[in-house]
């Protein structure tokens, strides 16, 4: 125990560590070196394990040991006081117990030793201390120590702590889980997506421990929506991360997916979480190496069903399934199965020209912009012969059935024109030329960069074909070049005040 301040120091101290707490940003290392001059660290820790009963004073002391502790200097004392730390882990006051919790972040995430860090984590058992505060403490101590085990696993010879090579650490998170009640299992879980992305010594160590089954059985048992909706929640955080499909795709976690999209009885919330978590583990280069063509296939029947509901159906979801097919389109393989496997894509492309549903609209647009390979390298953009001439096909059908005759959108036609019977149509229809190559058209920062970069689009691919030697067009090329050398933005002299307009369906 660390000496307590003598009765006739108390105030003094209080009224000083006062002072330091009330400063509203991070002290420097040589104020904080003052200050402890003045009030020696384990005289304040000393103030809290006293049984002095001054007003205010645990809120008091834990402020201005909160300061101390987030300033390089202050972090770099902590290895001496792993004993307070741990103490303060276990006790029952929530304003001590939140400071150990930012202790071991500072002592993790700002000390220079790295070494002596981890030592302390080990020496006072602190990380099956951390666990159970995760599992037992408030939001607020569990997003703390959320990020103190990722800042642990982060550290060499930190991820071992968690994941011992042996496979026998005193903490199996595993059965943790299966004795938890259903929020800190879903703490847990969320301990887990972040300790997957630290490294991919840490997301093996995941697969090889099982730990993604705890995903898998919270998503199994549907019966509580709010519980399967935060596992959802926390999967689709996980999918976002660039090797997680991998590992995730050898597991049975996109069939389960595909059942809860399938679950008629399922709230449409979570089916349109589980439909966007498809998309995501399926819009990787590798995906399509890995899982099983008819496990795609179930999911894609699966989309199509939701995308045939009636106008009266839920709107998100549909539109949440629309992005997952332009989710999915993304990569060449996967844009090559949506064209060629299935005739789920009409759903995408018969949107995009539909005068109905804005927001379905431009759902279908950005997705079809991503099946078209706006989103590829410029190399990989053209699908095979097979794909191109469905893909083909399906544009003319659907302009031949619609009382729009093309599809608005700059990403669209910003795809579509690297395709020689896109750009033909695009070059002979002079709304479109004049929308793109007008720099009055957009008013917003955005709305100019995507008007300009289809502008650009269009300037490329005519560079390189059979086109640009067509007399007709000599007029039309000379337009695009002059709006490609302007750049996307207006001219300060022409440029105009942003004023409310009417917007046409057939705005491009």
């Amino acid at each position: 125990m660390e000496p307590s301040p003598a009765p006739g120091e108390l105030g003094a101290m209080l009224q000083a560590a006062g002072d330091f707490a009330s400063y509203p940003g991070l002290h420097s290392d040589d104020t904080v070196k003052q200050f402890l001059e003045r009030c020696p660290l384990p005289k304040l820790l000393g103030a809290l394990q006293s049984e002095a009963d001054a007003p205010g004073m645990v809120e008091t002391v834990t402020e201005c040991l909160d300061k101390v502790f987030s300033s390089r200097y202050g972090a770099s004392l902590l290895p001496s006081y792993g004993a307070f730390i741990q103490a303060g882990l276990l006790t029952d006051s929530k304003g001590i117990r939140k400071l150990a919790c930012k202790a071991v972040l500072n002592l993790l995430d700002k000390a220079e030793d790295s070494a002596a860090a981890v030592e302390t984590v080990v020496q006072h058992n602190l990380y099956p201390v951390l666990i159970n505060c995760l599992i037992d403490g408030d939001e607020e101590i569990s997003a703390i120590i959320l990020d103190a085990v990722k800042r642990l696993a982060e550290i060499p010879n930190g991820a071992e702590i968690i994941f011992p090579p042996d496979g026998q650490g005193s903490v199996q998170l595993d059965r943790v889980a299966s004795q938890s009640s259903s929020l800190a299992r879903i703490r847990i879980l969320s301990l887990i997506a972040k300790l997957f992305t630290v490294s991919s010594y840490t997301a093996t160590a995941i697969r090889d421990s099982n730990l993604l089954s705890i995903f898998e059985d919270e998503i199994k048992d549907r019966r509580d929506m709010l519980k399967t909706l935060s596992a959802l929640e926390v999967l689709y955080e996980l999918v976002e991360h660039p090797h997680s499909n991998i590992f995730l795709l050898k597991t049975n976690l996109l069939q389960l997916i595909i059942d809860v999209i399938n679950d008629s009885s399922a709230d449409s919330v979570i089916r349109s979480r589980a439909t966007l978590i498809s998309g995501r583990l399926l819009s990787s280069v590798d995906a399509f190496t890995v899982i099983d063509q008819s496990c795609v296939t179930n999911l894609l029947a699966a989309i199509d069903k939701i995308l045939k509901m009636e106008e009266s159906q839920n709107t998100d979801e549909i539109e949440s399934a629309l992005e997952t097919l332009g989710l999915i389109g993304t990569t060449t393989q996967g844009a090559h199965f949506l064209l060629t496997s299935s005739n789920v894509a009409r759903h995408v492309v018969e949107t995009s020209f539909d005068r109905q549903g804005r927001g379905r609209q431009l759902a279908a647009l950005h997705a079809f912009g991503s099946i078209c390979g706006v989103d590829r390298q410029e190399d990989q953009m053209k699908l095979d012969g097979q794909a191109e001439e469905y893909l083909k096909r399906l544009v003319y059908t659907t302009a031949a059935n619609s009382s729009k005759l093309t599809p608005s959108g700059y990403r669209v036609i910003s795809g579509l024109v690297v395709r020689e019977w896109c750009l033909r149509e695009v070059c002979l229809n002079s709304e479109i030329i004049r929308l793109v190559t007008d720099p009055t058209m957009e008013t917003t920062k955005l709305g100019m960069e995507a008007r300009y970069n289809c502008c650009v689009a269009i300037n490329k691919s005519l560079s390189s074909s059979q086109l640009l030697h067509e007399k007709s067009l000599s007029e039309l090329i000379g337009k695009l070049n002059d709006a490609v050398r302007r750049g996307p933005y207006l001219s300060e002299r022409k440029r105009v005040e942003a004023r409310p307009v009417v917007v046409p369906a057939e705005r491009f």
